[in-house]
């Protein structure tokens, strides 16, 4: 079980301090800045890897879980046990910032930004997973991430992508960072590109990385 509990309180952490700065930057007027929220994701993510990282692989993202699956370094019948740990966590910490915030209108919700039609938000959603998906995968084994390499390059990586793509999607990447603000605020309009895109980019990712790697992007026992 230790590896739920890991999922649960490294998912519960990531969407606390990500989506907390979103909400905090929001009731403050703009006091951490676009900047401020995008170094709170990708350095809250690094940190819950180093954290957590050997004992669950620190997955924190149910399109994570499918893609490592897709790539035969995870067991599937492990990844609706993942899903469940992380949605928990998640949907503890946008409850916990409801609480705390009720003054906010967003709670860290993803939605396009005014202007951007929907379809574009899927696609940059996908790229944007992709992207991620590509690097974690080539830095980890699917259990359990490979030390300081993954957290820097994973967070790195987070941190990049929120910073020049947050202004258009919020840069969600992940389906359960995107349902558990949904939540509380009642906002499902555009969840199912939140939910969509991510899980096929991850997947996508897998597929062109074996064709450049094969090695390390698949089990090759089993690829």
């Amino acid at each position: 079980m230790k590896k739920y509990y890991a999922e649960t309180i490294g998912t519960f952490a990531m969407i606390f301090c990500g989506t907390g700065a979103m909400t905090i930057n929001e009731i403050t007027n703009g006091s951490i800045s676009h900047v401020g929220v995008a170094t709170v994701w990708g350095l809250i993510v690094m940190a819950m890897i180093y954290a957590f990282g050997d004992i669950s692989g620190a997955h924190f993202n149910p399109a994570v879980s499918i893609g490592f699956a897709i790539a035969k370094k995870f067991a599937w019948k492990e990844v609706p046990k993942y899903a469940l740990a992380q949605l928990i966590g998640a949907v503890l910490a946008s409850g916990l910032l409801w609480f705390l915030f009720p003054e906010s209108q967003f709670l860290g919700e993803t939605v396009p930004s005014d202007g951007f039609p929907p379809y574009k938000a899927a696609i940059l959603e996908f790229i944007l997973t992709f992207f991620l998906m590509v690097v974690i995968i080539n830095v980890s084994t699917g259990s359990k991430e490979i030390g300081t390499m993954a957290a820097v390059a994973v967070g790195s990586i987070i941190l990049l992508e929120a910073m020049f793509a947050g202004p258009m999607t919020k840069a969600s990447m992940n389906p359960i960072r995107s349902i558990a603000p949904a939540l509380f605020t009642g906002n499902f309009q555009y969840l199912w590109l939140y939910i969509s895109a991510p899980i096929l980019g991850a997947i996508i990712a897998v597929y062109g990385c074996k064709l450049v790697k094969e090695e390390q992007c698949c089990d090759t026992k089993n690829c």
